[in-house]
């Protein structure tokens, strides 16, 4: 039998002086409560109660028992509280692994979330790489491309695209390129983990796809250096939309080949698992998705769409 029930049946039977009335407010055959106390007494070595014709008595033995028994279900009533509560308002740590070129997304976030939930912290780290978030103990993770292990839930935030971008200054040395094979002349600052390494990736008006092999003096895992290496005129940069979106408007770097597209990525948010999913993290999700649908009209307005 199981062995948290029969504990809540002895209880009542203490509670209520007999089987019989303990067997009605349980909904349970007075039978059926028996067998739950024997079974306690079975597993304990131990007699709990006196059963007489007309009475039940505990004995010394059964009253400490009661009393231990009564602190543990009063404790699993404040856990179910708590478990209850998690699940409609955030409170507890939330565990954030966040890409770090979108982390200038999530940042602006936190004041708010904090603000609105006392009760809640949040735990944010950053990195390149995603994690294991399970063994890592994360709630959530905030990435530009999915994730390797299909067996995670991803909710898409925003679509994104890279742009093709220079500083005004390094055109002024250089011809602006014509067409994706033009770059075999330019020197390309390369994004380390560009999913297609090399080889950048176009298509052009009518659809026909455009692969160039390109080469620079420059390449990192940090799209910051990147950034910052473009905006002084020392390459050309095939900057995430997202990260390159304020320069562009500001006029620090300005837009190669807009008649070709490339290839669409997205923003997700990823979890472990889909059912019960605490307040905490479906709170910060929603607000995410809220921010980046926020992004994704400013650049659609951008784009003249």
């Amino acid at each position: 039998m199981d062995r948290l029930t029969s504990l809540a049946v002895f209880a009542r039977v203490v509670d209520s002086g007999g089987f019989s009335a303990a067997a009605q407010r349980l909904g349970m055959s007075p039978t059926m409560v028996s067998n739950h106390v024997q079974a306690l007494e079975n597993r304990l070595g131990v007699r709990l109660l006196n059963r007489t014709t007309r009475k039940v008595s505990v004995t010394e033995i059964g009253r400490e028992y009661y009393e231990r028994c009564i602190q543990i279900l009063a404790e699993l009533d404040e856990a179910d509280r708590i478990a209850g509560s998690l699940q409609l308002t955030p409170r507890g740590r939330l565990r954030v692994h966040c890409d770090t070129h979108i982390v200038r997304f999530i940042a602006p976030l936190l004041p708010g979330f904090l603000a609105d939930f006392p009760d809640a912290a949040i735990d944010l780290r950053i990195g390149e790489r995603m994690p294991d978030l399970v063994e890592d103990g994360f709630d959530l993770a905030i990435r530009p491309t999915p994730p390797p292990d299909s067996s995670l839930i991803v909710r898409r935030l925003s679509s994104w695209r890279h742009i093709l971008c220079c500083a005004p200054q390094y055109l002024e040395s250089h011809p602006a390129p014509a067409r994706p094979a033009d770059l075999t002349a330019h020197n390309c600052l390369r994004y380390a983990y560009y999913p297609y390494g090399d080889e950048w990736h176009f298509v052009a008006a009518d659809g026909r796809p455009e692969t160039v092999r390109v080469s620079g003096n420059l390449v990192t895992t940090s799209a910051e250096a990147l950034r910052a290496v473009a905006r002084a005129g020392g390459g050309l940069f095939l900057a995430p939309s997202f990260l390159i979106a304020d320069d562009l408007r500001a006029g620090a770097v300005v837009r190669l080949l807009p008649s070709y597209r490339l290839p669409e990525f997205a923003i997700n948010a990823i979890y472990p698992h889909r059912r019960h999913l605490p307040a905490k993290v479906r709170v910060f999700i929603d607000r995410l998705a809220e921010r980046f649908a926020e992004h994704r009209r400013r650049m659609e307005a951008d784009s003249g769409r």
